[in-house]
Order: structure tokens, then C-alpha cells, then sequence
């Protein structure tokens, strides 16, 4: 681990409480890990002390993995963590260890994989039974205080526990070594044939059959947006001219922007909903969730230009950069689904808060806007009846509800907005939910993509500059003297060697970062850091990537995955971003390690291949046609704006784009061979198109440019 510069430790200090911490998880940087710090449980964080203790006393290990927004963390936290006899029982029976799942993803992912195998299902909190060898025999989710509907409880359990350990041991060990056998057989997965289109079908048939044509979206509940897979739509319309593909893509989008997953006073989308409307969220919000659902709304108004989709982006950014941004660039990871002990309870009002907050002559209006009632609209889970508060959403597009208010659509927006700005002036003087304020690179990655890619396509320069200071940040603080990169980044202290997803997510970033700035630089960072991806996170013998690098924490496994969880599939991104690479520098050996990452997964990608919808993304670009751009023309006049403004108005997701300014030597020419050659016309600016290396004649007309990309109309 790597301490970088100093910060004052107040904040850290209040976070503590008044208290002194009572366990070792007070000396911990992550929120999650300190909001335990004060239980009876002996806690430890993960670390070879607690596994020596468990081998010196001959105790299994109880590993609990959650994450600070977490709600179900909290209420086990309440009801049987800060339990003085749940503590006894678990003290006397384990040694006891908590993990951030968001600072240890490989932890999790190993044991979430083993919890889906015991159980048949996962979640958070997450709670694992293993040997002081990490070796797991019994898996839990959320675990009672006590024994009802025979659900086990926690102090049951530790006795319980305690006594196989003690009495029956040969039979947990046989079945943790069968568990990891098979851990590491579906490691090793099986090696295919390069996949091909037809892989894109049957990933377009299964969403097409899963969704939900009445309220957009996929599956039953909980419901999740599924941005990776609403990307892969877009593109499959791209490429097929399926109208379908588009319409689900729509229809979910207006959905969820329409619903209670959307944050309408504030902005930003939460996290799910326990409904298949859309209504009723989980309150928390993840910055993983703001990053995707703008990018698929960017790339929604590329395709379709519909203001309403730039507008939710804009608004998502807005969000971001006012509440979940650092002064010092780098992205907060989450804000909690609870205050004042309450679920929702920020985001949740009764008609009398929303008539203190607009006023007696605008409720209803408001009431009608927002479908509030006196009852509420909002349902207790337990008991199913209203609880007299609600949640707010207009539940249809503008242009719809401007007609049933029978106003314009530019009065009825209007309105809203000044209601919206009169309920958030309201909220702001509530108790906020708890900040997960912990910067960690990855997620930071997906957000620099998103707002890069916004960045040209919104002609937003602040959208770049936020950005680049983000990129900045972690390259000043979360980068060790050789160029490697760390995890989390809080209160000074950068710790965690990075993961594949990582230098995955930053690089991707960064390629996006460079074709809303043409600055070079972000390039030739891009390519070291995929160098040292290579060197330690690659599966030389059997392709694709690792999520731990070859030189850190020996585990019972070590993982590849090509599956979308919460985020993009590290695999899928790298892959692209080696195609891209090759592309840009004209490395071959990168295009065929994308080759090998595509083989590597392929028959696992074959059994359910929605599932892995970023890959699919990957895919599209490799089997084309994708095309190189280059520009060449004065960096800021107007006919090298007006190219790029045509490439930017259309939606070309697979193309590269460079610009040469013959006036500068900004390095493009020394990282992209290509871009020497590329010389403008009459001194206008020119484009030239190309395709696997081969180039069109080139062009100063951005409409034969479009052409020249199949692109008849400025807007597919």
C-alpha cells in the first residue's frame, strides 16, 4: 500500500463518532468497515492476523461483505452486530472479519460465486463460513437475530457452528474442497471458436423475449435499468436496421426517466425498483448506475434526437458534478438509500411538505404532476398498505403530460421547473443519506467515459474539463512510482492494488477522453497503462484477463469474467479498448489478443449471451465494419468543426477518431503511424476514412465523409 498526501483527519474523526472505536475496524479508511467499528463483535478487517488467530485457536473464519449504502447491511448492523449476546455467541464460535465489497471485488466475487452455489441466489450482505485456509462450507445472505420461519439466526448458527466444527470437521472440509474444485474448473473455462453475428441475434432474441413491452425494462422484479444492455440494442439496430431493438431501447428509457427511479427534484437515477412500474426505488444511488444510464441516453439522442434524452444526460451530469464530485476531481462512489433511520425517507413526501414547499395555489398542479396523493402512493414492503408519503414521478413523457394538462409542452416544462426548483430548495434543508465519499478508479473510469462521450456529442467543453480533472486526480494520487494503479483513493490514503477493472475502465476513458479533447497525451497514458494490463493481469495460455494481478494476494481462486454485473464485464472493456488500440497504432498483436479474450469466452458467452451484453459490444466492433477517422485540419477552425460536428451528430459507435492539426506536433503522428500519411486538401480540412487499414480517397464535404460511413443523414 501506498500512503500519498496528507489530509486532515477531522472529518474521519466525526465519522468515528464521539466513541472510541472498540474493534480494529476503527483503524479502517472505508465507510462501511468504520460504521461497524463500534460493535461488540470482534471484528477484523481482511488480513493475515485474522487468519493466523482462527489457525492458532482452531476457529472456522465468519466473513460478512456488504457496502456502506447498503440497506440490509444496516438493518443487520441494528438488529444483531451491536447485540451484545449475537457478538458472545459469534466471538466464541469464529474469528470475525468484515469486507467492503466495493474495496475487495475479487473477495466478492469469489464468495458471491460460492453463495449462488450453496443457495442458489446472492446478495448483501453477504456471509461466508471457511477454514482459517479461506476455504468456504456454508453461505448465507441476510441472517436473522434469532431462529423464525425456519430461517436460522445468528447466535443458533454460531453454536451450531461451533459444535461441526469441533465434532465434525472431515465432513466441512471435503465439502470446501469440493466447492473450490469447482470454482477453479469454471476458472479455467473452455477455449471456442471465434464467435460471429450470429452470437448478436441470439443475444437480440433473448432481450427481445424478456422484455417487458408494457412498462419497458427486462425481467420481473426487483427491477434494474440493464444500461450494458440497452448499448448492445442501439448497436444491434445499427447494424440490422431492427426497429424493435430501437423501440425497447425507447421504451425503457422514457420509462425509467417517466418513473420513480428517477430522482426528479434532484437528479440521477437510484438503484433499482421493487416494482415492475418503476415506481417504488431503492433509494440508494451509485455513481457506476449515473455513468452507464448517461452514456445509453448520449448515445439514445445520437441515434434518435430526442430532446428529452439529452435533457435526463444533462440532468444525470448535473447531478454528479454538484453532489457527487470532489474538489479535487475524483468521483464519490454512492449516496445511502436511508436518513433519520428511514429508508427513503430524503426522497419520500406528504402532500402537506409538498404544499409547504410550493405553496397552497401550486398543489395541485404538483399533485396531479407527480401523481401525489393524501394517502401516498408509497407501500410499506411488510404490510403492502400506504404509508401516506410519496414517492414523485410524472409516470408519462412531457409531450403526453403537457397534453393532459392542456399546456404546451415549453409551459408545461416551465412549471415543472419551477416546482422542481421550489421542492429541491425544500429538501436541501432535510438530513441528507450518508455519502459513500471513497474514490475508487474504476467506477471513476466508467464516469470520465460517459462524460467524454457527452462531452462531443452535447458540445459541452465543462463536461471534458470535468474529466480531465477526474483523470488528473487519479493519475496524481492513485498511481504508485511505477506507473501502477491503486483501487480507492480516501482521506489521503490510496490503498488496494487496482483490479482489471481498473485499468480496464480508465483506459477506456481516457480513448474517449482524447476524442472530446485531441490531446495525445491521453492516448500515450491509455497505452502504458494497457501495456501493464497486459503484463499482469493476462491469461497468456488460454486468453482474456484476470481480475487480480499475477503478483498479488495468493486466493483459493483466481477469477475471469465475461458476465455484466452492476458494471461492464472487465474483459468486454478491455477487449474493446484492444481494438481500438490496435486501430489507433496499427499493433496487430493487440487485435489478436482481443481475438483470443473473444475465443477464451465463448462457449460460456454461447450458453446465455445477453448476459454479457458489453462483450456483445465488443463483438460488434470486431466482426464491422468499423472504421478510422482522421481528420486532418487547424485544431478550432471552422471546417475542421464542422467535420467533427457531423461525426459527433451522428451515431458511428464503431470508429475511431484522431485529428492531425499540421500546424502542431502534439505526438498523435509518434502513436498513430497512420496520421502521418493523412495530409489535407487545399489547406481545408479533410477527412479521410478508413477501413482495415485501408483508406477512402479523401474528402473536405462532410456529407460524402458521412457517406463514406454509410451515413446518408446527419441522425440515423
Amino acid at each position: 500500500m501506498e500512503t500519498r498526501s496528507s489530509e486532515p483527519q477531522e472529518e474521519l474523526r466525526q465519522e468515528q463518532g464521539s466513541k472510541e472505536p472498540i474493534n480494529r475496524l476503527g483503524r479502517e479508511k472505508s465507510p462501511y468497515l468504520l460504521q461497524h467499528a463500534h460493535n461488540p463483535v470482534d471484528w477484523y478487517p481482511w488480513c493475515e492476523e485474522a487468519f493466523e488467530k482462527a489457525r492458532k485457536e482452531n476457529k472456522p473464519v465468519f466473513l460478512s461483505i456488504g457496502y456502506s449504502t447498503c440497506h440490509w447491511c444496516h438493518v443487520m448492523e441494528a438488529e444483531s452486530f451491536n447485540d451484545p449476546d449475537v457478538a458472545k455467541a459469534m466471538n466464541d464460535a469464529f474469528v470475525c472479519i468484515k469486507v467492503d465489497r466495493e474495496e475487495r471485488p475479487d473477495l466478492d466475487g469469489i464468495y458471491m460465486d460460492v453463495c449462488q452455489m450453496f443457495t442458489g441466489r446472492g446478495g448483501w450482505p453477504l456471509h461466508i463460513i471457511m477454514s482459517p485456509d479461506k476455504k468456504p462450507f456454508f453461505a448465507a445472505t441476510y441472517i436473522p437475530k434469532e431462529t423464525r420461519f425456519g430461517v436460522i439466526g445468528l447466535i443458533e448458527l454460531s453454536r451450531m457452528m461451533k459444535d461441526s466444527w469441533l465434532n465434525q470437521r472431515e465432513r466441512l472440509t471435503e465439502s470446501a474442497e469440493r466447492c473450490v474444485d469447482i470454482l477453479r474448473h469454471r476458472t479455467s473455462g473452455q477455449k471456442g471458436r471465434e464467435p460471429d453475428s450470429e452470437l448478436l441475434d441470439s443475444a437480440y432474441r433473448e432481450l427481445e423475449q424478456r422484455f417487458d413491452s408494457v412498462n419497458g425494462g427486462f425481467g420481473s422484479t426487483p427491477k434494474f435499468p440493464l444500461a450494458h444492455g440497452l448499448l448492445f440494442l442501439l448497436r444491434y439496430y445499427k447494424r440490422t436496421g431492427n426497429l424493435n431493438a430501437l423501440r425497447i431501447v425507447e421504451k425503457t428509457l422514457q420509462s425509467i426517466r417517466d418513473g420513480g427511479i428517477y430522482d426528479h427534484v434532484g437528479f440521477g437515477f437510484h438503484r433499482y425498483t421493487t416494482d415492475a412500474q418503476w415506481v417504488l426505488p431503492h433509494f440508494e444511488k451509485m455513481i457506476y448506475d449515473q455513468a452507464m444510464l448517461s452514456m445509453a441516453y448520449t448515445e439514445a439522442y445520437q441515434a434518435t434526437d430526442n430532446d428529452e434524452y439529452m435533457k435526463t444526460a444533462k440532468e444525470i451530469f448535473a447531478y454528479v458534478m454538484r453532489d457527487m464530485t470532489s474538489p479535487k476531481g475524483g468521483f464519490y462512489s454512492a449516496e445511502d438509500a436511508d436518513s433519520e433511520g428511514e429508508e427513503g425517507r430524503f426522497y419520500l413526501w406528504t402532500v402537506k411538505e409538498i404544499e409547504g414547499a410550493v405553496g397552497a395555489d401550486d398543489l395541485d398542479f404538483a399533485k396531479k404532476v407527480f401523481n401525489a396523493e393524501e394517502a401516498g402512493n408509497f407501500f410499506d414492503q411488510a404490510s403492502g398498505s400506504k404509508t401516506g408519503l410519496n414517492v414523485l414521478y410524472t409516470g408519462r413523457p412531457a409531450v403526453r403530460l403537457a397534453s393532459d394538462m392542456h399546456l404546451s409542452e415549453r409551459e408545461l416544462l416551465h412549471s415543472l421547473e419551477l416546482l422542481r426548483q421550489r421542492l429541491f430548495l425544500a429538501r436541501q434543508r432535510r438530513t441528507r443519506p450518508q455519502k459513500d465519499d471513497k474514490v475508487l478508479t474504476d467506477w471513476n473510469g466508467l464516469m470520465i467515459a460517459s462524460l467524454a462521450k457527452a462531452a462531443s456529442v452535447f458540445d459541452e467543453r465543462a463536461y471534458a474539463d470535468t474529466a480531465a480533472k477526474a483523470v488528473n486526480f487519479i493519475l496524481s494520487n492513485m498511481r504508485n512510482r511505477d506507473g501502477r494503479l491503486f483501487h480507492r483513493y480516501r482521506y489521503g490514503e490510496t490503498a488496494i492494488p487496482a483490479y482489471l477493472n481498473d485499468y480496464a475502465f480508465l483506459i477506456w476513458g481516457l480513448i474517449e477522453l482524447y476524442e472530446a479533447k485531441f490531446d495525445a497525451r491521453y492516448l500515450k497514458t491509455a497505452l502504458e497503462l494497457n501495456r501493464d494490463m497486459i503484463d499482469h493481469f493476462a491469461d497468456r495460455e488460454n486468453g482474456g484477463f484476470y481480475l487480480t494481478t499475477d503478483d498479488g494476494e495468493q486466493l483459493p481462486v483466481r477469477q475471469k469474467e465475461i458476465h455484466d454485473n452492476a458494471v461492464p464485464s472487465g474483459n468486454a472493456v478491455a477487449m474493446l479498448n484492444l481494438l481500438k488500440l490496435s486501430r489507433i497504432t496499427g499493433d496487430t498483436d493487440l487485435k489478436k489478443m482481443a481475438i483470443e479474450t473473444a475465443r477464451a469466452f465463448s462457449v460460456d458467452i454461447a450458453q446465455l449471451p445477453s448476459a454479457s451484453a458489453h462483450f456483445l459490444c465488443a463483438l460488434d466492433f470486431a466482426i464491422g465494419p468499423s472504421y478510422e477517422v482522421v481528420i486532418t485540419g487547424s485544431r478550432g477552425s471552422v471546417d475542421t468543426a464542422a467535420m467533427l460536428r457531423a461525426l459527433r451528430d451522428s451515431f458511428i459507435p464503431d470508429k475511431i477518431v484522431l485529428l492531425r492539426d499540421p500546424k502542431e506536433h502534439d505526438g498523435i503522428t509518434d502513436i498513430a503511424p497512420l496520421v502521418h500519411y493523412q495530409v489535407s486538401v487545399g489547406g481545408r480540412a479533410t477527412a479521410h476514412v478508413c477501413q482495415d487499414y485501408h483508406c477512402e480517397h479523401p474528402t473536405t464535404n462532410p456529407d460524402r465523409m458521412l457517406e463514406l460511413l454509410n451515413i446518408r443523414d446527419v441522425r440515423v
